[in-house]
C-alpha cells in the first residue's frame, strides 16, 4: 500500500467513488459534504493533503482516498475552535468490493504515521456519522477514543481522538518474557 497525492487526473475516479452507495449512505448530507473535486484537486494549501491509496500488490491500483487536514488552520473552520498541533483525517475505500480486505487498516496506519511524523502533532481527530457503527468499531480498534457526539452542519457525528502517546504504545512490540 502506498499513498500518493491526489491529482486533477483523479477527478473522474473520485466522482465515481462519490456515487457509490456504500459511501453515500455514510457520507452525510450531500450538500454539506460537497468536496468540489474539480476545484480542489489542483489546489495546494499548507493545511491539507489529499491522497490516493494504491494497492501495490496489484499494480498500483487506486482503492481509496485520504484527506489529512490541520483543523486549526483549515479555511472553512469545519472543526470550529480547536487546539493547535492536531490533525483530522477523512478516509474511505472507493469500491464496496474492496472492503473487508485489510485495506482500511493499512491506509489508516499510513495516514496516522504520516500525521505523527510531524513531531509537534499530538493527536488526530475523526468524525464518522453517528449511525456508522462499523466505522466506530474500526476506529476504536485502531486506538481512537470516543470524545463526544457533535453536529457538523446537519450531520450527527461521533468525534474520536487518537493521542500520540496511545498510538506509540499500541505500535510498540510487546516485551518478551
Amino acid at each position: 500500500m502506498r499513498l500518493r497525492p491526489a491529482e486533477p487526473e483523479d477527478l473522474t475516479l473520485l466522482q465515481h467513488w462519490d456515487e457509490q452507495p456504500h459511501l453515500r449512505e455514510v457520507g452525510g448530507d450531500e450538500d454539506f459534504n460537497d468536496w468540489d473535486w474539480q476545484n480542489q484537486l489542483g489546489r495546494r494549501v499548507p493545511w491539507r493533503e489529499m491522497l490516493i491509496a494504491e494497492d501495490e500488490s496489484d499494480g498500483s491500483r487506486p482503492i481509496g482516498f485520504i484527506q489529512i487536514i490541520d483543523p486549526a488552520r483549515e479555511e472553512t473552520h469545519y472543526w470550529g475552535e480547536v487546539l493547535e498541533n492536531l490533525r483530522a483525517i477523512d478516509i474511505w475505500i472507493g469500491e464496496q468490493s474492496e472492503i473487508g480486505k485489510g485495506h482500511g487498516r493499512q491506509m489508516m496506519t499510513l495516514a496516522i504515521e504520516r500525521c505523527f511524523a510531524t513531531t509537534n502533532v499530538m493527536a488526530i481527530l475523526i468524525d464518522p456519522m453517528s449511525t456508522n457503527t462499523r466505522a466506530h468499531r474500526f476506529y476504536e480498534a485502531m486506538g481512537f477514543r470516543f470524545v463526544e457526539r457533535r453536529r457538523f452542519g446537519p450531520d450527527d457525528c461521533l468525534v474520536y481522538k487518537l493521542e500520540r502517546a496511545d498510538w506509540r504504545q499500541k505500535a510498540e512490540p510487546c516485551p518478551k518474557s
